[in-house]
């Protein structure tokens, strides 16, 4: 890639690491994190490459204004916002960066189950109230259960690990994996996971075959009633077939760390027009939620960056 060739546009704010390691390497970087997505598009064909966090779609329309364009580089793991096959067939490598934050989705998904099942937002909450309470916040051990993790990549592996010191039976299953039973885990396939799983941990992306995945249905083909953890993206859980399994107690908790009514980009929700089955889940003392914040540490913010960095000047170093 000539020199003239190597301007970089930053429509997002990274760790500075990314910049800097792509300036070490010949790019030139321009940042503009706070244009418009019709901004961007006006002046997109003047960039061999664009780095992107989940605030724009990057449809047919806007890869065929990037004329010039060789890399899209993805802050994160999902790339559901990004026509990856289109840009593929004009010759656009899509580079993203889930090894960055995995080792923080790994730790908080363990984090909000252990909250979870030993009520620890509900009892922290009642002593700062002046209320003394033990029998009624009596709690369960992950040990002897069956953990089951449905999408076993960077996220889903990086959980297994960490469950290994608690000594539970940790399964998992990837319709698009095989053969990756290893110390942390064992594969099986999804009836299994029907049969035999006490906590359900979902570290799926979000594509047309996993959205609304978690239905009243798939709920209903549990043998057993289950825990749910879902740090993968919201729109994978129906939450209203959510709200009736919690009900029906079906679903005995739920650690919620994406939201179905999310903003696009992750980084608002209107509060003001939820659903009544958001509104039940924020009543629920079986419910845990968090602002979609599971990859979100100051190390995985470094990470994200140099990962990125280093798969972008590998291929066209």
């Amino acid at each position: 890639m000539s020199q003239q060739k190597k301007k970089v546009l930053f429509v997002c704010t990274p760790h500075c690491v990314l910049q800097q390691t792509l300036e070490k390497a010949g790019f030139s970087c321009d940042m503009h994190s706070c244009m418009s997505i019709t901004e961007v598009k006006h002046i997109i064909h003047n960039y061999c490459g664009i780095i992107v966090n989940s605030r724009f779609t990057l449809d047919r329309d806007f890869i065929d204004a990037a004329t010039n364009l060789n890399f899209i580089g993805r802050i994160g793991a999902g790339m559901e916002s990004i026509d990856v096959e289109y840009a593929k067939s004009r010759g656009i490598k899509c580079f993203n960066s889930p090894e960055g934050n995995r080792d923080a989705v790994g730790e908080h998904a363990l984090g909000m189950l252990l909250m979870l099942l030993n009520r620890l937002n509900i009892s922290d909450r009642e002593v700062r109230e002046g209320k003394w309470i033990r029998e009624e916040n009596r709690g369960h051990e992950i040990k002897n259960k069956t953990v089951a993790i449905i999408g076993y990549g960077n996220m889903g592996s990086a959980f297994a690990q960490r469950l290994r010191g608690f000594e539970a039976k940790v399964i998992a299953y990837d319709k698009y994996k095989n053969n990756f039973s290893n110390e942390f885990v064992t594969e099986v396939c999804m009836a299994d996971v029907f049969e035999k799983a006490d906590i359900v941990s979902l570290h799926v992306p979000l594509t047309e075959e996993t959205k609304y995945l978690v239905s009243e249905a798939w709920l209903q083909s549990f043998r057993k009633n289950i825990y749910l953890i879902n740090t993968a993206r919201g729109k994978v859980v129906d939450t209203a077939d959510l709200v009736n399994g919690l009900q029906s107690g079906k679903v005995k908790g739920a650690a919620l760390d994406v939201i179905e009514f999310e903003g696009a980009g992750f980084e608002t929700m209107d509060f003001t027009s939820l659903p009544e089955s958001f509104q039940y889940l924020t009543s629920s003392e079986n419910v845990v939620l968090s602002p979609h914040i599971a990859g979100w540490t100051e190390e995985s913010k470094l990470k994200l960056s140099s990962v990125l960095a280093e798969k972008i000047i590998l291929e066209f170093k």
